[in-house]
C-alpha cells in the first residue's frame, strides 16, 4: 500500500449508490438507536408524580431517581467508543438494544424505589451508548455525498422519540381515565408507559441484524474482502475499491489519538478552545431544556392543569420541538451557526422570562389566573421552538467542527461529559427549586440564557464552510 492511494483516484467523494433507498434504510436502521435516546430520556415524564405518590417521598428524593439515569448515560457514553473499537459497532447496538429492553422490563415492574433507580442506570448506559454509536456508524457508513443529510437522521430520530413517547403517555392516561396510577393490565398506568419500550427496543435489535457492520471497522480487524462488499453495497459499483480500502487505511494510520493531556494549557487548566466547548455545552444545559422533556406535564399540573390536558400539552411542546430541529437543519448551513445560536438565545430569553412573570403570580382555586395560564403555556412553546431551532442543533454542530485535529476526540468526550454533567445539575435541582419558587428558578434559567448572548458574540467563532483542518 502506497499514500498515492488518495481520495480522488478512488473517487468516493462523488461516489452514489446504485440502491440509495438501501442506504437510507441503513441509516434509518441505526438512528433507531436515537429514537430510543429520545424516547426513554423522555417517557419518565408520564410517571414522576406517579413514583412520588406509590414511594411517597419528596422532591429531592424524587429528582435524584430521575437523573440518576443520567449517571448511566455518562458512563455509557464514555465507553461506547472502545467497546465499538473491539466488538464492532453492529455488536455495540445489539449490546444497548439488549440493555433497553431489560431496563424497559425492569422500570415497568419495580419492587422498590432503589430498584427502579436501578433499572434507570441501565437505560442510561445504554442512552450513552445509542448517543455516540448512531452518529459514528452513519457516518462511516454513508457516501461522502450524502453524509450530512443520511447525519441528520440521528437528531430527527431522537426529536421523533421524545414526541412518540408524550403520545403514547397521553394515550395510555387517557386509557387509565386520566391518572397515572389507574389499572392497565394488571399494572398502574406509569408502569405501562415505561414497559412500552420494549417494543422500539426490540424492533432496534432485530434492524442490527439487518444493517452491515461499518466497513472501517472491518478493514481494523483485517476483513478487507467483506469491507469491500460493504462499500459497494453504500457507495455504488463506480469506486475503485482497492484504492478505496487503501484511503481508509492510510487515514487510520495517520489519525492523531487525541489524549487528555493534549488538552491542558493556557493558564486556566485547560486551553482556551477546551473552555468555549465546555461553555457551549454547559449554557445549552443550563436554559434548562430538560426540564420541558422531563418534568413538564408534573410543572402544569403544578400550575392548575389537569393531568389529561398535561400530558397533552408535553405532546404539543415536542411537535415543536421537531418543527424547531427541521428548521435548525435546513437553515444551518445557509445562515451559519452562530447567528442561529443568537437568535434562539434571544428567543429563548423571551419565552423564559414570560413564563417567570406568568408563574410569579399566585393560584386562584388552584389554578394560574387565565391570562397569565395561557401565556406561562405559549411562552414554553415559544422557548422549546427557540432551542430547537438553535441550540439544540447547533451546539452539536459546533463541537464537531470547532476544535483542531489533533484535539477533537478528547475535546469532544470532555464536552459531552461537561454536558451530562449539566443536564444532571438541572433535572436533579429541578423539583425542589420548584418547591421553593417556581418564577424564581424560570429567573435563574432565564439569566442563563441571556449570558449566552455574550458568551456567544466573545468567544465563539464561526465554523461554517470551514474545513475541519482549518480549525488549527
Amino acid at each position: 500500500m502506497t499514500s498515492t492511494a488518495q481520495a480522488p483516484q478512488s473517487g468516493a467523494r462523488t461516489a452514489h449508490p446504485d440502491h440509495l433507498g438501501h442506504v437510507i434504510f441503513i441509516a434509518a436502521a441505526a438512528a433507531m438507536g436515537g429514537f430510543l435516546f429520545g424516547y426513554d430520556s423522555s417517557v419518565i415524564n408520564g410517571a414522576v408524580e406517579a413514583i412520588r405518590s406509590r414511594y411517597d417521598i419528596g422532591s429531592a428524593a424524587l429528582a435524584q431517581v430521575i437523573a440518576i439515569a443520567l449517571i448511566g448515560c455518562a458512563i455509557g457514553a464514555a465507553t461506547a467508543g472502545r467497546i465499538a473499537d473491539r466488538i464492532g459497532r453492529i455488536r455495540c447496538m445489539q449490546i444497548a438494544a439488549v440493555l433497553f429492553t431489560i431496563s424497559a422490563v425492569g422500570s415497568a415492574l419495580p419492587f422498590a424505589l432503589w430498584d427502579l433507580a436501578f433499572w434507570r442506570i441501565v437505560g442510561g448506559f445504554a442512552i450513552g451508548m445509542a448517543s455516540v454509536i448512531g452518529p459514528a456508524y452513519i457516518a462511516e457508513v454513508a457516501p461522502p455525498a450524502y453524509r450530512g443529510r443520511l447525519g441528520s437522521f440521528q437528531q430527527a430520530a431522537i426529536v421523533i422519540g421524545i414526541a412518540v413517547s408524550q403520545l403514547v403517555n397521553w394515550g395510555l392516561l387517557n386509557a387509565a381515565g386520566g391518572d397515572q396510577r389507574g389499572k392497565l393490565m394488571g399494572l398502574e398506568a406509569w408502569q405501562v408507559m415505561l414497559g412500552v419500550m420494549v417494543v422500539p427496543a426490540v424492533l432496534y435489535g432485530m434492524l442490527s441484524f439487518a444493517i452491515p457492520e461499518s466497513p472501517r471497522f472491518l478493514i481494523s480487524v483485517g476483513k478487507r474482502e467483506r469491507a469491500k462488499e460493504i462499500l459497494a453495497e453504500v457507495e455504488g459499483k463506480n469506486v475503485d475499491f482497492n484504492a478505496r480500502v487503501d484511503e481508509i487505511e492510510l487515514a487510520m494510520k495517520s489519525e492523531h489519538k487525541s489524549s487528555f493531556k493534549d488538552l491542558l494549557g493556557g493558564g486556566f487548566f485547560f486551553k482556551p478552545i477546551v473552555w468555549i466547548g465546555i461553555g457551549l455545552s454547559v449554557f445549552q444545559q443550563f436554559v434548562g431544556i430538560n426540564v420541558a422533556f422531563y418534568y413538564s406535564s408534573t410543572l402544569w399540573q403544578s400550575v392548575g392543569v389537569d393531568p389529561s390536558d398535561s400530558f397533552f400539552y408535553s405532546f404539543t411542546t415536542s411537535i415543536i420541538n421537531i418543527v424547531g430541529t427541521v428548521i435548525a437543519m435546513i437553515f444551518v448551513d445557509r445562515v451559519g451557526r452562530k447567528p442561529l445560536a443568537l437568535i434562539g438565545s434571544v428567543g429563548m430569553v423571551v419565552g423564559l422570562a414570560l413564563e417567570a412573570w406568568a408563574f410569579s403570580y399566585d393560584l386562584v382555586d388552584g389554578k394560574l389566573p387565565s391570562t397569565q395560564g395561557w401565556v406561562a403555556l405559549i411562552a414554553a412553546h415559544i422557548f422549546v421552538l427557540f432551542f430547537a431551532l438553535s441550540w439544540g442543533v447547533v451546539v452539536w454542530v459546533f463541537l464537531g467542527e470547532m476544535f483542531p485535529n489533533k484535539l477533537r476526540a478528547a475535546a469532544l468526550g470532555v464536552a459531552a461529559a461537561a454536558q451530562w454533567i449539566a443536564n444532571w445539575a438541572i433535572t436533579a435541582s429541578f423539583p425542589s427549586l420548584a418547591d421553593w419558587n417556581l418564577s424564581g428558578t424560570y429567573v435563574i434559567y432565564t439569566v442563563f440564557a441571556a449570558l449566552s448572548i455574550p458568551f456567544v458574540l466573545k468567544y465563539v467563532k464561526e465554523t461554517k464552510g470551514k474545513t475541519l483542518e482549518e480549525m488549527g
